[in-house]
């Protein structure tokens, strides 16, 4: 399978990168796994069961577990994975302070007690960054991962190869022995290598679809991303701090003319931080419809007739963003506003604009989630992830509530109400909800997409 970016390490727990989860859910495993359609099931936790105040959860972890390094996988290991999960260091501590205490009354048996209710603690047990590490041998995790996942790695030449081998100890079927992830930026020579025989599955964008479809020796997958894709503004910044010039650039962007050009047409359009496939989404695609006079008014009642500068920020491995800043670019420069623009490498990216926060815009794509606080934590002011710098108290209020909250139809309530405020209040551009596109060659069957950046490659196969 060709991928277009290289894994920033190999350590679920010291990484952000949705590329490097991809590979790593196939070397570790979380407590939870989920379905295609969201649902969670049983990963490293056979089962597991809620309190009645939904404040307690017990895992019972599988038999025999064991790392891929023979260490075994009990109840001692799994606490000390979350321990380091919660520790400094751990860029999703955050998502774990709520979890109070860790207790293992036997091997094979976890407790967790929550501070406070949290109706969205299940979900966080299932996704890549929560897969359980042997803490023992933490300090070459990121070069040789140890994991109690489908796979064991082979080799990696960094920006080259990745191969990974089936784990003889895993308790599930793995229909491969061998998976191959190789690094091709460049999305010509994918297509190239695939039509050559060299690879098996492909990601395309939509220009490209066209040239397999109805292919009797392709079989393409479609499905909704459950992410979503925008542009940044980093509000420490003076001028975007200011909600008249956030507005400008809403309306002086064509979001249908951009999804048209770099996507080919292929995505929803979006107006707040919610994709569109989740339940609770509501549509403000149209709050800001392009209207680029209003945008030059905006700009002018703020103070900027005469022009504003801004630097953007583009992740060079990933070309669609690349593609896209630059066409939003020449959309903002005709209302006054230019952009200075940098392409940097996705390390870079992810060190100096997601961590550092050292950008005015930036064009990046989001990952999807199984519930709706995860998805939109990202926007309390506190949070580790909040690169927008934003800071508005009703939501972090909200949000809150919703931790609290038992009753499915007021969390709905408040989801929407952050969704509205955000549509208001636009800490991004938000473009839009991607659909996901991949080419197989004729006879792969397995191959799923899920509603988390993730690949389960144990489950791919070659047609008998």
């Amino acid at each position: 399978m060709a991928m277009s970016v290289d894994p920033d390490g190999l350590d679920p727990q010291r990484t952000t990168a949705a590329s490097t989860f991809q590979i790593t859910n196939n070397l570790y495993e979380p407590l939870l796994k989920v379905t295609t359609d969201g649902t969670l099931k049983a990963g490293l936790a056979e089962s597991w069961t809620v309190s009645e105040d939904g404040m307690t959860l017990t895992f019972t972890l599988r038999g025999n577990a064991q790392f891929s390094n023979g260490n075994p996988c009990d109840s001692a290991a799994v606490i000390a994975s979350f321990e380091r999960l919660k520790a400094e260091g751990s860029p999703r501590a955050a998502d774990y302070a709520n979890l109070m205490t860790m207790e293992a009354p036997d091997a094979k048996t976890v407790v967790f007690t929550t501070e406070t209710l949290d109706v969205a603690i299940l979900s966080t047990f299932a996704y890549p960054w929560a897969a359980i590490v042997d803490v023992t041998v933490a300090d070459t995790l990121k070069n040789q991962p140890v994991g109690t996942g489908a796979y064991t790695l082979k080799e990696w030449v960094p920006q080259q190869s990745l191969t990974l081998v089936k784990n003889e100890n895993y308790p599930e079927t793995v229909n491969l022995e061998t998976i191959q992830f190789k690094m091709m930026p460049d999305a010509a020579s994918q297509i190239s290598a695939f039509q050559n025989g060299e690879l098996d599955i492909i990601s395309v964008s939509g220009d490209q679809v066209a040239a397999f479809e109805n292919n009797p020796a392709y079989t393409v997958v479609q499905a909704p991303a459950n992410s979503l894709q925008l542009m940044a503004m980093n509000l420490s910044h003076e001028a975007l701090s200011d909600l008249r010039v956030r507005q400008a650039i809403n309306y002086a962007v064509d979001k249908d003319a951009l999804i048209d050009t770099v996507w080919w047409g292929y995505g929803e359009k979006i107006g707040s931080h919610y994709p569109t496939v989740l339940k609770e989404y509501v549509d403000h695609s149209e709050d800001y419809s392009y209207d680029p006079e209003m945008a030059k008014s905006l700009l002018k009642e703020a103070g900027y007739e005469n022009g504003l500068t801004l630097n953007l920020v583009l992740p060079k491995n990933y070309t669609a963003y690349v593609n896209a800043g630059q066409v939003i670019a020449d959309q903002l420069e005709a209302v006054g506003i230019h952009c200075e623009i940098s392409i940097v490498e996705w390390a870079s990216w992810l060190s100096d604009v997601y961590n550092g926060r050292q950008y005015d815009l930036t064009v990046v794509g989001h990952t999807g989630r199984l519930d709706p606080y995860v998805l939109l934590a990202r926007y309390q002011s506190a949070s580790s992830e909040n690169y927008f710098n934003y800071n508005n108290p009703e939501v972090d209020q909200l949000l809150s509530d919703y931790k609290a909250e038992g009753r499915e139809a007021q969390r709905t309530e408040i989801v929407k109400r952050v969704e509205e405020i955000l549509a208001e209040e636009v800490p991004a551009l938000y473009i839009q909800d991607p659909i996901s596109i991949y080419v197989l060659q004729k006879g792969i069957e397995g191959f799923a997409t899920y509603p988390i950046d993730i690949y389960e490659m144990k489950d791919v196969r070659f047609a008998k």
